[in-house]
C-alpha cells in the first residue's frame, strides 16, 4: 500500500515538471520611445494591452511551447517598451516568470483585426517619419504580417522591409543593454 502511494506521489511530481516551462522576461531598460514617438499616451497604452493579450493566447493556444513563449517575449518586449507600465503586460510577464500559465484573454483582438490595427498604424506611423515612428512602424508591419499571413498588404510590406533593411531587431525590444546595468546600480525608471 505504501510502496503505491509512492507511486502516485511520484506521477504527480512528474506532472508538475511536464508543466515547468522556462521563461525569459524581456529587458527594456528605460525604453526605446520617447515623446517623439507619434503617439499620445493612451493609444500606447492600448496598443500594449492589446499586445499582451495577444501574448497570452499565444502562451495558451501553444500549451507554452518554445515558440509560444518566443513569440509572447516580442509582443511583451514590444508591449513594454509602449508603456512600461502597463497592468496586462507586467502581470503576465510576472506570471510567466513565476511558472503561471495564464488564462486566455478573451476581450483581446481577434489576430487578423489586431493586424489590420496595427499594419494601419504603422502606415501612419511612416508617414510621420522621424526614428522613433519608423522603428515601430517596421516591427508594427512584421508582427502584422505574422499575425495574419492572409493580409496580403502586411505581408507585401513586411517582405519589402525585410528586403531592403532585413528582418526586425527584435533584440532591440526585448534585451536592452542598459537594464542589466539599471538592475545591477539598483536606479529605477
Amino acid at each position: 500500500m505504501a510502496l503505491a502511494l509512492s507511486f502516485g506521489g511520484g506521477s504527480l511530481f512528474a506532472d508538475e515538471a511536464e508543466r515547468r516551462f522556462t521563461w525569459t522576461p524581456p529587458a527594456v531598460g528605460k525604453g526605446l520611445f520617447s515623446d517623439k514617438l507619434g503617439m499620445l499616451d493612451r493609444e500606447r497604452e492600448d496598443y500594449a494591452d492589446n499586445l499582451a493579450a495577444e501574448a497570452t493566447n499565444r502562451v495558451m493556444r501553444g500549451k507554452a511551447s518554445a515558440a509560444s513563449l518566443a513569440e509572447a517575449r516580442r509582443l511583451l518586449g514590444l508591449a513594454l517598451q509602449l508603456a512600461p507600465r502597463n497592468r496586462k503586460a507586467l502581470v503576465l510577464n510576472f506570471q510567466l516568470s513565476r511558472g503561471v500559465l495564464p488564462e486566455i484573454k478573451p476581450e483581446g483582438y481577434d489576430p487578423e483585426v489586431l493586424a489590420r490595427l496595427l499594419f494601419t498604424r504603422a502606415e501612419l506611423l511612416r508617414q510621420q517619419g522621424g526614428e522613433e515612428n519608423l522603428l515601430l512602424s517596421r516591427a508594427f508591419v512584421e508582427i502584422a504580417a505574422e499575425l495574419d499571413p492572409k493580409n496580403e498588404d502586411a505581408v507585401y510590406a513586411s517582405e519589402l522591409q525585410r528586403l531592403d533593411h532585413g528582418n526586425v531587431d527584435w533584440s532591440a525590444f526585448t534585451d536592452t543593454r542598459d537594464a542589466g546595468k539599471e538592475e545591477a546600480s539598483g536606479d529605477m525608471p
